[in-house]
This record gives structure tokens, C-alpha cells and sequence, in this order.
């Protein structure tokens, strides 16, 4: 693989990286010589105080490897919570919030209730890594209706909130060859080596069961390379049965809003798009090796959404809405936000107004982001359904 010209870590995070490689290296060994990728991604994302999103590094910002909706603007964060205070009358006053990272969004959606007298009973933040977690605590320590939960309960009626959750869980690679549909796993070159250039892609053959998320795979090229995502499709499942008992305690309504950039199915898995979505961002800088400096790197895949709506549908959710980012938020109301700051006070109105445009433009993240809303007993406004593209999943 072609050599990367990249910032170099600091000295204890190289330390760190080379920690992880070496577990990496010895459980591909515990495995007779090979992992699935999505094993290895979830230890290079989520092994105990070495993976990227469980140890100590900055992630987002200007400081970390790349910026969230919600570290660009506190009109994102805003215009959820004036949604989620109209869906309140159908549901319970609660939040639950996955893949809360520095605590920004959760921060600016408690400020808007505070400023929009919008009642909220609990706001739950499901986080497993103890330096983000110390990270949110700090940010808001203000807002007593904060709550942290290590693992997702069994029940729960309210709002959920994922903001680029479902691109960051594990992955499987799969690749089409003359003989049929082969997975491609993590081996090491050299059984004697233990080096992280010794890491390397190796396939294996693999049933029809792991391809059955693309739509007429017989049709696709032979050399065609993509992903499959069973974990974030067994999150949906996970989700739907915790609405499912929480509508069934509670006899109230549910709504999951889960934003992340992805396609349908039909484009994810379009012939032209033959060599996958698998991207890595280390210090603000995109590329597609992910063995380089394992626990240093956000690893990611866009989205399969008509997977992660199927998921919902199989557990008797229902899929209320699927839009672009820019129409969700347009039609929940952030311009009307933004309007509370007159554009004669140049210097707060500015910075707002070039990151609203981030946000819809559709050369920005307005149309590579996309918001699915999935739910049980719960209508969403009229207005939200205007640019609703739930047909084309």
C-alpha cells in the first residue's frame, strides 16, 4: 500500500497504537490466523483504553481528525430540541442520545429548552468510553437532567438522537470474483512478525447469508468491493425492541432520529460504485488505510439506509420519515433560529450564518447527509415530510 505522508503522533500516542497492534496481532493469532475486518475495526475503534473512540486522543475540533454538525454550529443541536419539544406531547419528556462525543449537541439542545421553556425529564447519555464520557460531565455539569448510561436498557419511551453513530460501528468487506461472493478478513504476512506492516487484507469464501443485504449481488461485477454492515443493522434491532417495551410500559410514543451520511441501497450498491466507502480521517486528513496507526485513526463507513430501515420495519417500527439533511433541518425550523440573531450584529450573526450554509448547502453536508426517522406511536408534523424521500429506501 502506498505510503502516507501524515502528521506524526506524539510520542506516548505512538506508544499507544503500537499497544493496540500488538493485541490486534495476537488475537489474529488466537483465531488461527485470521479476523473478520469488522473484528478488527472494532478493535481498532473500541478496545479497552487503546481504540480510538475508548482511549484518550481528541477526536473532534480543530485539535482532532474531524468536525461534527455539532461542533460547527449550536443551531444543529437547537433546532433538535425544537422538534423533539412538538413531538414531546406524543411521547414521554426524555432523550436518549448515542455517540454523544464531547457533549456539544446535548449541551445546545438543553440550552434551547432552557431558553425555550421546552420541559425535558431526563436527557440519557449512552457512552462507553470514560475519557468522553469525563469530557461531558465537565461540559455539562449545569444540566442536572443529565443521566449516563454504560450499556442501552431494556426499555425506553422519548427521543433517541444518533448524530454520525451508525458510520462508526464495524464493518464487514466483501468482494465479488469469478468463483462467487468472498469475505476479506485481517491476516498477518508474516506469523513470526509483529509489526503493524505485517497486518494485511486476506479473503476467504463466504455464504450467500453475508451478501444478503445487496440488492441483486449477481449482478455486480467480478472485483466489485464493498461493505456489509451487520452490526449497525443488529443496533437497529436493539433499538427498535428497547421503543418497542418502552411504548409497551409507558403507553407512549417513540420517535430514533439517526442523521449519518450514507445512500438507499439501490445507490450504495450501484455498479459504479466498486471499490466501497471505507475512509479513514487521522488530524483532518482523509484516506483509505486502515492499518494505519490502529487507535490514532477514525475508521468509517457511509450508511446502507434501506439496511438500517429494513431493521426497524423487521421489529414493527415504522419508518416515518428519510430525507436529505438540509430539508430536515429546514423544515424544523433553523432558519427561524438563526432569525432570533439580527444581521446587524455582524459578528454573532456571521460565524451562524456561514455554518447554517455547511449544513443545507448541498455542496456541503446538506445532501451527503441524510436523517432517518424511525418510531412507534408517533406522528411527525406535516411540514417534516414535505421533502420525504421513504419511497427511494
Amino acid at each position: 500500500m502506498q505510503k502516507l505522508s501524515l502528521p506524526n503522533p506524539a510520542p506516548e500516542a505512538l506508544a499507544a497504537s503500537q499497544a493496540l497492534q500488538q493485541l490486534i496481532i495476537d488475537d489474529i493469532r488466537q483465531h488461527q490466523g485470521w479476523i473478520p475486518f469488522s473484528r478488527y475495526m472494532e478493535l481498532a475503534l473500541y478496545a479497552p483504553d487503546l481504540g480510538y473512540y475508548s482511549g484518550g486522543a481528541t477526536k473532534l475540533g480543530k485539535d482532532g481528525d474531524f468536525t461534527t454538525a455539532p461542533e460547527m454550529s449550536a443551531l444543529f443541536g437547537a433546532t433538535l430540541a425544537t422538534l423533539a419539544g412538538k413531538l414531546f406531547a406524543q411521547t414521554t419528556a426524555q432523550v436518549m442520545e448515542f455517540g454523544a462525543g464531547t457533549g456539544k449537541l446535548a449541551k445546545d439542545f438543553l440550552t434551547e429548552c432552557q431558553l425555550s421553556g421546552i420541559a425535558i425529564e431526563r436527557y440519557f447519555i449512552v457512552e462507553l468510553s470514560g475519557e468522553l464520557r469525563a469530557r461531558q460531565e465537565d461540559l455539562l455539569k449545569d444540566f442536572p437532567q443529565v443521566v449516563w448510561l454504560q450499556q442501552m436498557p431494556a426499555a425506553f419511551s422519548g427521543i433517541v438522537l444518533g448524530n454520525e453513530v451508525l458510520d462508526a460501528m464495524p464493518v464487514d468487506l466483501v468482494r465479488k470474483t469469478a468463483d462467487g461472493w468472498c469475505e476479506i478478513g485481517v491476516a498477518l504476512a508474516d506469523d513470526n512478525d509483529n509489526d503493524a506492516a505485517s497486518l494485511q487484507y486476506r479473503e476467504r469464501a463466504c455464504d450467500a447469508e453475508k451478501c444478503a443485504q445487496i440488492p441483486d449481488p449477481n449482478e455486480l461485477p467480478v472485483g466489485y468491493l464493498t461493505e456489509v454492515h451487520a452490526v449497525a443493522s443488529g443496533f437497529m434491532h436493539s433499538l427498535a425492541q428497547m421503543l418497542n417495551a418502552g411504548r409497551a410500559a409507558s403507553g407512549k410514543g417513540s420517535a430514533a432520529i439517526l442523521i449519518d451520511y450514507g445512500f438507499p441501497a439501490h445507490e450504495y450498491y450501484h455498479p459504479q460504485r466498486s471499490q466501497g466507502s471505507l475512509m479513514c480521517h487521522y488530524r483532518h486528513h482523509a484516506h483509505p488505510d486502515p492499518f494505519y496507526l490502529p487507535g490514532l485513526q477514525d475508521i468509517t463507513a457511509h450508511v446502507d439506509f434501506t439496511a438500517m430501515a429494513r431493521a426497524a420495519l423487521e421489529e414493527n417500527l415504522s419508518v416515518l420519515s428519510y430525507t436529505s439533511q438540509a430539508g430536515f433541518l429546514l423544515e424544523s425550523g433553523i432558519a427561524d433560529i438563526l432569525s432570533r440573531t439580527s444581521p446587524e450584529e455582524v459578528m454573532a450573526y456571521l460565524p451562524q450564518a456561514n455554518a447554517l450554509q455547511k449544513l443545507i448547502s448541498p455542496a456541503e453536508m446538506g445532501e451527503l447527509f441524510k436523517v432517518l426517522v424511525v418510531g412507534s406511536g408517533i406522528d411527525l408534523p406535516d411540514n417534516l415530510l414535505r421533502h420525504d424521500r421513504s419511497h427511494r429506501l
